[in-house]
Parts: structure tokens; sequence; C-alpha cells
């Protein structure tokens, strides 16, 4: 295979909300953690033990805005994106190294406020109507106006 590949997928849940870094000339980037998780049981304590791996995300101009605006900390999300990583001093002159996600594609799967949405709905109670004398919905329907070529 001549070619090469730099492709991240990832379904995560927001450590932060996004914060964002507006340029002078209309650009933007925006930043926020995303943290994933593996669980599994150690077969010596069969005791279930989670790690979660945390994942610098960067989304840039539209994507980082409608980030800002939809996003906050909690919320599950798809990224999909490139590893990038960058070189940097630190205040004593050391080299220091960060590696981001390039975010290329996002899909929001879950929001705080629908979670909340859907646990104050399924908490809440309706009344139920009697069901009263209805057709039963087993019989078959009769249609006589049979437009089928076949």
């Amino acid at each position: 295979m001549s070619g090469t590949l730099n492709k991240v997928m990832l379904i995560g849940h927001l450590g932060d909300e996004v914060k964002m870094h507006y340029f002078d000339g209309g650009g933007c980037v925006g930043r926020f953690p995303l943290a994933t998780n593996e669980t599994y049981t150690n077969r010596q304590t069969n005791e279930r033990i989670t790690n979660t791996e945390w994942h610098n995300i960067v989304v840039r101009n539209k994507g980082a805005e409608i980030c800002e605006k939809y996003l906050s900390k909690g919320d599950k999300v798809y990224i999909e994106g490139r590893l990038k990583t960058r070189k940097w001093q630190d205040d004593s002159g050391n080299d220091r190294y960060s590696t981001e996600i390039q975010c290329t594609d996002f899909t929001f799967l879950t929001t705080k406020k629908e979670s909340e949405n859907n646990a104050a709905a399924s908490n809440a109670s309706m009344p139920k109507k009697p069901v009263e004398n209805q057709p039963s919905q087993n019989q078959p329907i009769q249609d006589d106006s049979d437009d089928l070529p076949f």
C-alpha cells in the first residue's frame, strides 16, 4: 500500500465546556476535552474496572461555533478527525508536545437538555384513558381499487 491514513473516530462525553478563541481575520477555534471509557472485569477479583482516556479535541470555524452553541459538559458526541502533534516550549525552554484530534466531522448523540427532558418525561405519570370499544386491528383490509400491474 503506497498511501497513508491518519483517521480517528471517537464516541465520548465532553469533560468541559467548549473554549473558543477568535482571530482578527474572522476565523475561530474551539477546544474541549473528550472522555472515552473502557470497562472490563478483573478475572482475579471479579471487580468491574473502568479506565478513562482523555482526548484534546480541536474544531475550527463554523464547526466550532456550532459546538459552542449546542454542546455542554457531559454531552455525548461522535468525533471524526485526524491526529496532530504540536511541539512548543514551556517557560523553562523545555520542548513540550501536545497531541490533539483535529475534528473534521461530528455528530451530537445526546445533549444534557435532551437527557433532562427524557428523565422528566419518564418520571411524570400521565393518566391513561380507559380503552373504549374500538374495532379489532386484526381484520384484513380489503380494497377493491387495486392498481397494481401484477
